[in-house]
């Protein structure tokens, strides 16, 4: 093979290497340039989880359960990892949140870390105060990362995300869960306020489950 051919070789498997990790995707409200540069820990540490068998490899626990806010959009399947909890490490999220994808398929969209309250100030990090409306006990800060957010690269939900619909009779509903399972909020909770379960009440759940399975 002559030079030019081979190099070209080479340039093409390195184009097809960079398609395999996922891509930044900056909001609409772009915080600056020094706030993607702290980012930049954040996707070394994360993109390869754009292939999500490798999120649970690294020790991401996977969730079937899609949170939703409702009319204020959605933040998908939400997988957490317990030993970055408490993390402020731009690096050490505690969570990848994944979006529903065509044909069933999850898309990494955004990282999220995650700190219990117990009394203290809520954290920062890259500017920002966690929130501590979102996660009842929990301070959570969300970067959508990887998908553009309408509403801002650390809203706490997405409205261009959406889960998909559940089962008929089984949407927002406790009990097993399956492949597709949605935890409703607003309107599942108004028309069923027993058995419906809002997406940070269900976030909640998720988290204890997580717990009670590590201890």
């Amino acid at each position: 093979m002559s030079p030019r051919p081979r190099k070209a070789a080479v340039a093409l498997a390195a184009a097809a290497a960079l398609c395999l990790t996922a891509a930044p995707a900056r909001a609409a409200a772009d915080p600056g340039p020094f706030v993607w540069t702290q980012l930049t820990g954040t996707y070394t540490a994360t993109g390869a989880y754009a292939h999500e068998p490798y999120a649970v490899r690294g020790g991401f626990v996977r969730s079937d359960m899609c949170v939703t806010g409702g009319t204020q959009g959605a933040l998908g399947y939400v997988y957490l990892n317990e030993a970055h909890i408490g993390s402020l490490d731009p690096a050490a999220p505690a969570a990848l949140v994944y979006a529903p994808g065509p044909f069933g398929t999850r898309e990494l969209a955004a990282v999220e870390w995650v700190v219990k309250d117990s009394g203290q100030a809520a954290p920062e990090l890259f500017g920002r105060t966690f929130a501590s409306d979102v996660l009842p006990g929990y301070f959570t800060l969300a970067a959508w990362i990887y998908r553009t957010d309408p509403d801002g690269l650390f809203a706490p939900w997405n409205p261009a995300v959406s889960c998909p619909a559940a089962p008929a009779g089984t949407s927002g509903t406790a009990g097993a869960r399956g492949a597709g399972d949605t935890i409703s909020t607003a309107e599942d909770a108004a028309a069923d306020p027993e058995h419906s379960r809002t997406g940070t009440v269900g976030l909640e759940q998720e988290l204890d489950t997580l717990f009670d399975s590590l201890l």
